[in-house]
């Protein structure tokens, strides 16, 4: 087996897979928050790293009709979502090229260097490391 290639991203914040912590999108490229995947809530990106698509299939949600391909962390296989390929309903093509990642699926962190910088107030909830979102 050859060597897995992990890209690291940079910025203040991060998504990352849940299961193995592996970077996974960048909160710039988010399009939406207002999406509902397999596990609850869910976010439509322009763009994710550190993913492999599954195979291409036909699937009916709650938007109608689209072309999908599962997408899995590159590193642990686990499932984070979905990649729409293909949209039928013409207000719907916006989508197409891009990203649904599921929150359930992810963590949000805050960046190694956010980390270290000196701040003269607390990180939310007095959670090192962690950003929550809901606070933002």
């Amino acid at each position: 087996m050859g060597r897995l290639f992990i890209e690291s991203l940079s910025g203040p914040r991060i998504f990352k897979c849940k299961f193995c912590k592996v970077d996974s999108a960048s909160p710039d490229h988010i399009v939406s928050k207002n999406f509902q995947g397999r596990f609850g809530r869910a976010y439509l990106f322009r763009s994710v790293v550190n993913v492999s698509l599954g195979p291409t299939e036909e699937r009916l949600l709650v938007s109608g009709l689209h072309t999908v391909n599962d997408i899995y962390c590159s590193s642990c296989q686990q499932l984070l979502g979905w990649r729409y390929e293909k949209a039928y309903e013409e207000s719907q093509k916006y989508k197409e090229g891009m990203y649904i990642l599921e929150k359930e699926r992810m963590l949000k962190v805050l960046s190694f260097i956010e980390q270290s910088k000196p701040t003269m107030q607390a990180l939310p909830q007095g959670k090192l490391g962690i950003w929550n979102p809901s606070i933002d």
